[in-house]
């Protein structure tokens, strides 16, 4: 997950590596590189300078995807720790995040079944989006702390976070299926 020239995503847009990110001066940093990279600069060049453009491109708008969702983030910070998240062999969670989402399963499943859910669905997606934020803010904290159980609490709050959001994904099918 390394950028151009040894850099990391945060090096290339000129960032300071940390979980706060200002959305919309990423999104400037985003627009001036993409600016100085995009293919259409380059539509006359040699086909090995269309080539780098293009991978440039490619890399610029990962970096901007990863910095820019908190999520993806925080995964990429572990990565740069040298944390691997482990999801294929590690399946321990804890028993009350489990439960929680058990719970909020059964929630969605109910609303799916109801006959008219738009209210319970917007319910839903908003208490989701505040745990999300509670989420995001023990992450900060944990990754502002350099000690392994720090860490360690970081990698557990990614993985929570991976699953909310992927909770709030399902919600948002559900009211593009309903409209």
């Amino acid at each position: 997950m390394r950028a151009a020239s040894g850099k990391n995503y945060f090096e290339l847009f000129g960032l300071p590596v940390s979980f706060d990110v200002d959305a919309d001066d990423l999104t400037l940093r985003y627009r001036e590189l993409q600016r100085h990279v995009h293919p259409d600069k380059f539509a006359n060049a040699s086909d090995q300078e269309r080539r780098l453009s293009l991978q440039m491109t490619a890399l610029v708008n990962e970096a901007f995807q990863t910095l820019k969702d908190p999520v993806r983030r925080g995964r990429y910070l572990l990565d740069l720790r040298g944390i691997d998240m482990g999801e294929e062999t590690d399946t321990a969670m804890d028993p009350a995040f489990l439960m929680e989402q058990m719970e909020l399963r059964e929630n969605l499943d109910e609303i799916r079944q109801a006959d008219n859910p738009g209210k319970q669905l917007a319910e839903l997606a908003n208490q989701i989006d505040q745990r999300m934020l509670e989420k995001i803010v023990q992450l900060r904290g944990a990754l502002n702390l350099d000690s392994s159980k720090e860490t360690s609490r970081a990698r557990n709050l990614v993985r929570e976070m991976q699953f909310l959001q992927k909770m709030h994904h399902e919600i948002d099918n559900l009211e593009e299926e309903l409209t």
